[in-house]
């Protein structure tokens, strides 16, 4: 799925998503599993899921690794290859877990056909010097992760390297295939007036920019937003594919991209991202923070469901600044799905902007709290994830998962995994040097 709103939940709402074999999320101490909490629960006009009662995760905290010499991105600058790059560490160096390296590996592995074929818009890569460490990565073992990344790759970093990670996990709300009682909610398919134009087929000027929207009559205009879908422009179409009992819970997961409805007969719907309707995405934490209306302890997904709940019909009508509405389908194989049509792996997997990290590319960071330390793998993109050394950490599913992302907010360091000597190549246009065997 491509989410175009996929976000960090705490952080990016405040500034501005199975059959198959998928690698288990990796274990660490820094992770431990979030206490069931009581069972009181606000009061509403509907069910409030189990999950809407997790706290925030606590971090522990932790001192990033000094960045190499750099300087900012430069205004204006829209791609890593232009930012600057400067030679990092060398990763033997890096302070990577056993067991970060092997669930690193296993996610890397994933995403070699699709990194192969794709085009990178960073302009740091081609599809072919991947290839190597991809035809490595098949026999490589977990007990050989930490010196396979040390010999196909080399760290660097982009511009100043200074890194900031947000959150986001898989949801799981109360919802209904049929339409009743407190499941009132709709949760819509893909529209089939729904249009993506890519301008850049009318202009080359505009190559790499694609719009939505809808044909009226002779007229190509914006397609509808948030408040106009809520209040019945999709309406019998057919495209309900189940009903939310919390329109609350709702909103945030459009925000993930994808989520889990757990059905009155206790079986669950798993929902992905599929389109959406082309409106900018709104942070309505930032609206919040702008107006004066988050109170200290509040920035964070928790808080702001908090508020909107307390808060009757201008809850509502803050949600609905938010323009940008997800459509899903239904996902019956694995998921949920990044961008690069593979799984997102908690604990291993993060969201970046494209143009500054290659999708599949691992990614170290050293940040001020620990959880969000370690390699990553970059198979997701989101709306609110722009700019160098942006990431989205994904933490799966579940109480820890949401007690984690929802609070989930660290700057430091982070150092970009690339095939060795691509760093020559940019810089001295030398061709591509290959790893030297091991002895």
């Amino acid at each position: 799925m491509k989410r175009l709103i996929v976000a960090g939940v705490a952080a990016s709402l405040l500034s501005a998503c199975s059959n198959a074999v998928i690698p288990a999320p990796r274990p660490t101490a820094e992770r431990p599993p979030v206490a069931r909490p009581p069972a009181t629960r606000p009061q509403t006009s509907y069910p409030v899921p189990r999950e809407s009662t997790v706290p925030v995760r606590q971090p522990t905290p932790s001192t990033p690794m000094a960045a190499m010499p750099g300087l900012p991105v430069p205004a204006g600058v829209t791609t890593a290859a232009a930012a600057g790059l400067v030679a990092g560490p060398p990763i033997a160096s890096l302070p990577i877990p056993a067991d970060d390296a092997a669930a690193a590996l296993a996610a890397f592995r994933t995403s070699c056909n699709a990194l192969i074929r794709r085009t990178d818009v960073s302009g740091l890569t081609r599809g072919a010097d991947w290839q190597p460490a991809c035809d490595a990565a098949r026999s490589a073992s977990d007990r050989d992760a930490l010196p396979f990344f040390a010999r196909w790759f080399e760290a660097v970093q982009i511009a100043d390297g200074k890194a900031f990670a947000t959150g986001y996990y898989e949801p799981e709300i109360a919802g209904s295939r049929t339409r009743g009682g407190a499941y009132q909610t709709p949760v819509y398919a893909k529209p089939k007036d729904l249009v993506e134009v890519d301008l850049g087929l009318f202009s080359t000027d505009l190559k790499g920019k694609r719009i939505r929207g809808r044909v009226d009559g002779q007229s190509f205009v914006p397609y509808y937003d948030r408040t106009q879908i809520e209040q019945g422009a999709l309406a019998g179409r057919g495209l309900e594919i189940a009903y939310a009992a919390d329109p609350v819970e709702f909103f945030f997961l459009q925000i993930q991209g994808s989520g889990r409805l757990r059905l009155p007969d206790g079986g669950v719907m798993r929902i992905g991202y599929d389109s959406q309707n082309g409106r900018e995405y709104t942070g309505i934490g930032s609206l919040m923070r702008q107006r004066g209306l988050l109170t200290p302890g509040q920035a964070s997904m928790q808080g702001l469901m908090g508020w909107i709940r307390s808060n009757g019909q201008a809850g509502t009508d803050l949600m609905r600044e938010n323009k940008s509405f997800v459509f899903f389908r239904e996902l019956t194989g694995p998921g949920p799905l990044g961008a690069m049509g593979v799984p997102v792996v908690g604990g291993a997997s993060v969201a970046a902007d494209p143009k500054f990290i290659p999708l599949g590319a691992p990614v170290f960071l050293s940040m001020d709290r620990a959880d969000a330390n370690g390699l990553w793998i970059a198979q997701d993109t989101g709306g609110a994830i722009k700019g160098a050394n942006r990431v989205d950490t994904f933490w799966g599913a579940g109480d820890a998962a949401r007690a984690t992302a929802g609070g989930m907010s660290a700057r430091g360091t982070a150092f970009l995994l690339l095939p060795v000597g691509t760093l020559a190549r940019l810089q001295a246009g030398a061709p591509r040097v290959e790893p030297s065997p091991l002895p």
